[in-house]
């Protein structure tokens, strides 16, 4: 599904008007009859529905008045409030203002001192946010009568229906400017934006429906969106076809390098998920003093015992991996490894060296801060990097302040590598430029151990021939549904990471129907 950004929204809007023909008012006729819908819809108390619009002065404020006229053609008891000065309301603003009023129904002017206001705003049944739209890029003063009220709006006993977008959530990148709206539900127009699905926004936006208003299909089709969610269909065809003759080799080998002293979880969980995703072998190359752990765990993975010095990977264990990884197809690099400057050695050695497919983790990730040359010289070979936002900002070097997605956009485009940053909403970004949003997952994944099974399904994926887009943003979103599976059973409370590689097949089963 395409994500628009705010620029691009003005630019449909400026298309269907100007080149098409579209009269601007009819697009705010449509908007706000959808606002006005949504906001019916919702429960209310015992007797006549009470609603509060609050509107801006810009179009986004048109739709809020439209929107007004039709909650009260609905039967609803309206009270529509300008926040600003009426001198500034634009033109269509001000004729949709009219039409109000030609229903005996007057725009008043917000006074955050006026007690009644405040007793009816903090007692509706529902409140509409029509203060800002896309538009918006400063913070919201809480002290300013704009700041005081989305403060309003958020003690309500009234549910917030925004419309287009919750005030005071950046439409291009989800940051809060500020502290936002608070909407149960938002009623977007002709295509949901990026800041409805990543950073912030995404837990102020509430439900978000997308609603047609009349830009012509054509635009909307013609619209490049660099970024994109991910949906079923893509998972599918992630998925490589499992051929009815195959053998163990058939279905690709993946070798894991991890483990250290106090971490023999990690590349257990790793070399675990791998299997459950379908991957033919599995071999778990571990420091000697942890193989014992390692060789009685793993039943389906084939550990096997590296030099080590003090509890970590020595520099010998270099040439032995190297050997074994001659006969498999990904190196799944990094679940427990440990930091310090031997392991540190190992993985840029081994990014050197080798040209198979690798996805690093963890400490494979931050052997690379102060050293991300060594992921320059990796350019034209596939590299899957999985960090979290701390492992991230060690190895980020790009301009501070563009929002998740837009960094993630531009550390793949400069290194030439495909980027998974976890977290919620974890975003793939690729060399191209494209970034997928992920949106399956829950806080049961928030657990030490869950970043290691995604590591093993993404491995997986991509030693089975699976595209390395598709192996990475696919794995995402099966490792996120796995999650949601596992926490049905367990909760969010009490998934574990092992729960999650071992509900991979459910996922998967999903999927292939």
């Amino acid at each position: 599904m395409k994500l628009a950004t705010a620029e691009q929204m003005k630019e449909l809007d400026r298309q269907a008007i100007e080149e098409r023909g579209i009269p601007s008012i009819d697009l705010m006729e449509r908007a706000g009859a959808a606002v006005a819908e949504a906001a019916a819809s919702l429960p209310a108390g015992k007797g006549r529905r009470r609603a509060a619009v609050l509107c801006g002065t810009g179009n986004n404020g048109g739709d809020g008045i439209c929107a007004a006229r039709y909650l009260f053609l609905k039967g609803t008891e309206v009270r529509a409030y300008l926040v600003g000065d009426y001198e500034k309301l634009t033109p269509d603003a001000r004729e949709q203002t009219r039409r109000l009023s030609e229903c005996g129904v007057a725009l008043v002017p917000f006074d955050p001192e006026d007690e009644e206001q405040r007793r009816w705003i903090l007692c509706a049944d529902v409140c509409v946010d029509a203060l800002f739209g896309v538009g918006l890029s400063r913070r919201i003063d809480p002290s300013s009568r704009w700041g005081r009220a989305v403060a309003l709006m958020n003690d309500s006993r009234g549910a917030v229906v925004a419309a287009d977008i919750a005030s005071g959530v950046d439409a291009t990148t989800g940051e809060c400017l500020g502290e936002p709206v608070h909407a149960v539900k938002t009623i977007t127009f002709t295509l949901p934006k990026v800041g409805q699905f990543v950073g912030k926004g995404v837990l102020r936006s509430g439900a978000v429906e997308v609603r047609d208003i009349g830009i012509p299909a054509q635009l909307v089709r013609e619209t490049v969106c660099p970024i994109q969610t991910v949906e079923r269909d893509f998972v599918r065809q992630a998925l490589p076809p499992r051929q009815t003759d195959g053998h163990k080799g058939t279905f690709g080998k993946v070798l894991v390098v991890g483990g250290a002293v106090g971490y023999t979880g990690a590349p257990y969980l790793t070399a675990l998920a791998a299997v459950r995703s379908g991957c033919g072998l599995v071999s778990l190359g571990v420091p000697e003093i942890i193989w014992p752990v390692e060789a009685a765990k793993c039943v389906s993975a084939m550990p096997f015992p590296l030099p080590d010095k003090d509890g970590v990977l020595s520099d010998k264990a270099l040439q032995k991996i190297l050997d074994k990884l001659a006969d498999c197809q990904v190196l799944a690099l990094g679940p427990g490894l440990g930091r310090s400057q031997r392991t540190g050695r190992l993985v840029r050695e081994l990014l050197a060296q080798t040209d198979k497919p690798v996805v690093l983790d963890a400490d494979g990730i931050n052997a690379l801060a102060g050293h991300i040359d060594v992921l320059d010289g990796r350019r034209g070979r596939v590299t899957i990097l999985t960090p979290h936002d701390g492992e991230f900002a060690r190895i980020y070097d790009g301009p501070e302040a563009l929002g998740r997605a837009e960094e993630a956009r531009t550390f793949a485009r400069a290194h030439g590598c495909v980027l998974v940053r976890k977290g919620h909403r974890t975003l793939t970004a690729v060399p191209e430029g494209n970034v997928l949003v992920n949106t399956t997952g829950n806080s049961g994944l928030a657990k030490g151990g869950s970043g290691d099974v995604l590591t093993g399904v993404i491995a997986s994926l991509l030693a089975q021939g699976a595209a390395p887009v598709q192996a990475a943003a696919g794995g995402v979103w099966l490792h996120g549904r796995a999650g949601e599976l596992a926490a049905e059973r367990e909760t969010e409370y009490g998934v574990t990471p092992a729960d999650v590689a071992r509900t991979i097949p459910a996922a998967i089963r999903e999927i292939l129907r």
